[in-house]
């Protein structure tokens, strides 16, 4: 097993599925709601970068509300049937990367356990393409009261985990989200090569692992 790691935890946008399969079916939907989104993405851009709260749900509300000039709970309304449940029927026509849920399955089958841990709330992906069933915790960084790259909701996941930070290999596609995050609360890391970093096999110095496909990050863990 690689380096004593006893779960692999990963985030899903752009790491389980490619993204653009998602960017090429919300144009509309984006278009219909740009400005609402247009206060939103700067929001977002903002609220990783502050200190983790205790209702993150009821701090969004509150400070989107503030940018668009309308009530806390108008503001929780449009964020919850816009961004969360307004993208979910979309997700029903996207499939994973190749092997990725088989890669998922030979891990369980190995004995580690499993995890998801997303800024957007994983209930929009549905049952994640069978993966959420296999895993032990599965959850939004927004329910542990911060987004990546804080360190905060890592370390919150290794404890629900039960296993110290090293113990946990944390899959994702973005360096400065969750190569930079996971690595500064102290896990391992593994980062999917995409577009031409894959072609020219542009490893990241950052992370762990670099990896092409799921069958080689499979063959990297198992060894």
């Amino acid at each position: 097993m690689y380096k004593d790691v006893k779960a692999v935890a990963f985030d899903i946008d752009g790491t389980l599925y490619a993204q653009w399969k998602l960017y090429v079916r919300i144009p509309f939907h984006f278009l219909r709601h740009l400005y609402y989104y247009s206060h939103y993405g700067i929001l977002r851009r903002r609220l990783r970068f502050m200190q983790p709260v205790t209702d993150f749900y009821d701090f969004q509300a509150e400070q989107l509300g503030k940018q668009m000039h309308v009530s806390k709970e108008k503001a929780y309304h449009l964020i919850d049937s816009i961004s969360y449940k307004g993208l979910q029927p979309y997700f029903n026509h996207i499939d994973p990367f190749p092997e990725a849920v088989e890669t998922i399955k030979a891990f369980k089958e190995a004995g580690l356990k499993i995890a998801i841990l997303s800024d957007f709330p994983p209930s929009q992906k549905g049952d994640i393409w069978g993966i959420r069933q296999l895993c032990d915790v599965c959850a939004g960084s927004e329910e542990y009261g911060m987004l990546k790259p804080s360190a905060h909701s890592f370390k919150e996941l290794a404890r629900r985990l039960e296993l110290e930070p090293e113990q946990v290999l944390y899959v994702g596609n973005s360096a400065a989200y969750d190569v930079r995050g996971a690595a500064s609360a102290g896990m391992k890391t593994a980062y999917l090569l995409r577009g031409l970093k894959a072609v020219f096999n542009k490893k990241n110095p950052e992370a762990d692992i670099s990896f092409k496909t799921y069958r080689q990050l499979r063959e990297i863990v198992l060894q």
